[in-house]
């Protein structure tokens, strides 16, 4: 199998960056998209040139650090699969592949594919989490949750921080990422002791960190991997204004 990709090779956030055409014999169709580029990789070594960095860490679709934009479309072909998920047989003999980085002004570029995400950590750090000590794991009927709220809790739980719903967005919002980590705990019993203030300290980093505003046109939940609902969002808004109100 022969492809001609397309790859952005950037050697930093201040450098200018360009695509770079390589075409690449030797693959197959049970090959996934990042073996394929490892295999690129190996060819462009032998050739003394460098390596294209990309990131990647489970290759299992858990983690999600393998996002790009594959074709014009996060992850690539497919709905709600990772990057490491795709393999080559979504792909025909002679076709031309177009990789490109998360395109977000709050995720700049560190080197070609990669970019920093750090922005959503930070997100994190400013409420998605619970004070309450827990202490050893208790029996899982001491607090009755009714199944609704429980999976609702798990529904947004799924959420994996790839941060393609940012870059799928016209906006570049964040606001797919934060609903579900606010809605997660803000669901449960553990959470509701900082629930308002924990709507309000992470919408507030969110929009600290420059990531744009909904306008619910649904691609975020397109691209998900997880299929992480945009109803999260809706649910977000409503708790962001309750807390500004108890205020």
């Amino acid at each position: 199998m022969k492809v001609l990709f397309k790859i952005w090779r950037q050697e930093g956030y201040s450098e200018k960056g360009k695509l770079h055409d390589y075409e690449v014999d030797g693959l197959t169709e049970d090959m996934s998209f990042l073996e394929a580029l490892d295999h690129l990789n190996e060819l462009l070594v032998l050739k003394g040139e460098k390596v294209i960095a990309f990131e990647y860490d489970c290759r299992e679709g858990i983690c999600g650090q393998c996002g790009v934009f594959i074709n014009g479309r996060a992850h690539g072909p497919h709905n709600n699969i990772t990057t490491c998920q795709l393999h080559m047989r979504s792909f025909k003999d002679g076709d031309t592949i177009i990789v490109e980085p998360w395109r977000a002004t709050s995720f700049p570029v560190i080197k070609d594919l990669m970019v920093d995400r750090s922005a959503l950590d930070r997100i994190i750090e400013n409420g998605a989490y619970i004070s309450s000590k827990t202490g050893t794991a208790p029996e899982a009927n001491a607090i009755p949750i009714p199944k609704e709220l429980a999976d609702r809790a798990m529904d947004a739980a799924a959420c994996i921080g790839c941060g393609a719903c940012v870059a799928t967005c016209k906006n570049a919002s964040a606001a797919l990422f934060t609903s579900a980590k606010i809605n997660h705990l803000n669901n449960l019993p553990q959470g509701k002791a900082e629930q308002h203030r924990r709507v309000k300290e992470m919408t507030f980093q969110m929009d600290k960190e420059g990531f744009g505003s909904c306008t619910f046109t649904g691609a975020c939940e397109v691209e998900c991997p997880e299929g992480i609902s945009i109803l999260n969002i809706a649910e977000m808004n409503g708790r962001r204004i309750k807390a500004e109100l108890r205020d």
